[in-house]
């Protein structure tokens, strides 16, 4: 039975960051910084990585995965493996997601390996070495921790060598210091509390060591930038993609010092169109930015007609089925981005 694009990009984003009431975390100052107009340039960019959870942790595994040439490693939450929906909905709500559809895992690495001989994905040698860090919290009955176990499997059967954090009792959402829920809920702003720091973790990972971050008052700046200079098609909102995005750049970096950048991608309901910067400010990525010369890219994605709820395109929405390799319209726009920032 088919059902209407629009109905089931609803579905799939209900599933993904599922709505539940709990009681907001006591959260520290996350010592914000307000925005400032601007745009993106080259920096001294000595390595690219990439964060996400939810639909920004799909996001984040196709990005690395198509671009392992540029992008050295991948820090994912509450996600499951590449090309997981495989351009199907209904895989993408019962396999990605509550796993009642089980993955086959060896198809996709399968998909993998074709592609890359096509070169639709750099070499999956690239792979092989990468730092990966996955977390997964014990409370998360959106995406399961089974979904996560192959995410896990699909990136060390490629070699990738591979972190696994499994042991909070974390809802679904990004796990951070400054969250303002509660570490078990699934509840927007999907910014829990556990009492851990788990960006230390990922920053361990994929950095090879991390300095402490700043608790102070922020020392860089927070650039708004127009996505728009940086979309394939010229135009942010046709590819369900908001008018602005955020970049974090210490002094360090801009006064000319040897950085690495990370980008960072929102979940579901989680872009400045829903929560305004809370995953910017609170993602307790700045504040390791500042002492560790590392620079924050933040796309945004925005809602659409087909995207009601301000996803990335992890299943195939914008109506095309190269949406998780080279040419696919959000792949292409976030490297945009990472090209300008890297000279």
């Amino acid at each position: 039975m088919k059902t209407p694009l629009r109905a089931t990009a609803a579905l799939v984003t209900a599933l993904l960051l599922t709505l539940t009431t709990a009681t907001p975390a006591q959260a520290a100052d996350p010592s914000t910084k307000t925005p400032v107009a601007g745009s993106l340039r080259a920096y001294n960019v000595s390595a690219v990585y990439v964060a996400g959870v939810s639909s920004g942790g799909y996001m984040a595994t196709q990005l690395h995965v198509a671009y392992s040439s540029r992008i050295r490693g991948a820090a994912v939450f509450a996600a499951g493996p590449y090309y997981c929906a495989q351009n199907n909905v209904a895989q993408a709500l019962y396999g990605c997601g509550d796993n009642q559809y089980p993955t086959n895992l060896s198809a996709l690495q399968t998909y993998t390996r074709t592609w890359a001989s096509y070169g639709w994905v750099d070499p999956v040698g690239n792979l092989s070495g990468d730092p990966v860090y996955v977390f997964h919290g014990a409370n998360d009955s959106t995406v399961k921790k089974s979904v996560t176990d192959d995410l896990v499997r699909y990136y060390q059967h490629f070699g990738a060598s591979v972190q696994y954090d499994s042991g909070s009792s974390a809802g679904h959402a990004w796990v951070t210091p400054y969250g303002t829920r509660g570490c078990t809920a699934t509840a927007a702003p999907f910014l829990n509390n556990c009492g851990i720091d788990p960006q230390n973790a990922l920053l361990r990972k994929l950095l090879g060591s991390v300095k402490a971050p700043n608790t102070g008052a922020l020392g860089g700046t927070l650039i708004r930038f127009s996505q728009n200079a940086h979309a394939v098609n010229g135009w942010a909102p046709g590819l369900s993609m908001d008018a602005n995005g955020f970049a974090y750049v210490p002094s360090s970096c801009a006064a000319g010092q040897s950085c690495r950048l990370l980008v960072a991608l929102h979940g579901c309901l989680q872009a400045y169109g829903s929560v305004g910067t809370a995953f910017v400010d609170r993602a307790n990525l700045n504040q390791y930015a500042d002492t560790n010369n590392l620079i924050v890219l933040y796309p945004q994605a925005a809602t659409a007609g087909t995207n009601p709820n301000g996803c990335w395109d992890w299943w195939g929405y914008l109506g095309a089925t190269n949406y998780p390799i080279k040419g696919g319209a959000q792949v292409e726009t976030i490297m945009n981005m990472v090209r300008r920032l890297d000279g």
